[in-house]
């Protein structure tokens, strides 16, 4: 538990997702970081789990949450990709950027 808390507090958004930012290796890792791209946000950490079995299932016991990708604000587990993009479409993710200090290219 100790060596993941310190995981998701390790930046303001860390996400852990299968493949990287610039090569997502599944539909809906692309797809959070497509959602994040488009609020302007790329300064953020990711873990790619594909890398590390140890990491890939201990996320998921962490978060019990069964799926990856899985994104976190501030250290709070704010959902997968189908949260993400419900947050998006309802403009909450602009309200939860803001809380934790990242303003959205959305507003601009």
């Amino acid at each position: 538990k100790k060596y993941f808390d310190e995981l998701v507090h390790s930046d303001k958004i860390v996400v852990f997702m299968k493949g990287v930012p610039e090569q997502p290796m599944c539909g809906f890792s692309n797809a959070v970081v497509q959602i994040l791209r488009m609020h302007g946000v790329d300064n953020y950490t990711f873990h790619n789990v594909l890398d590390d079995q140890h990491i890939r299932q201990g996320i998921k016991t962490y978060s019990d949450w069964p799926t990856i990708p899985q994104v976190y604000m501030k250290g709070e587990f704010v959902g997968g990709c189908d949260i993400l993009l419900q947050m998006h479409r309802e403009g909450d993710l602009i309200d939860k950027l803001n809380e934790i200090g990242v303003r959205s290219a959305l507003l601009d």
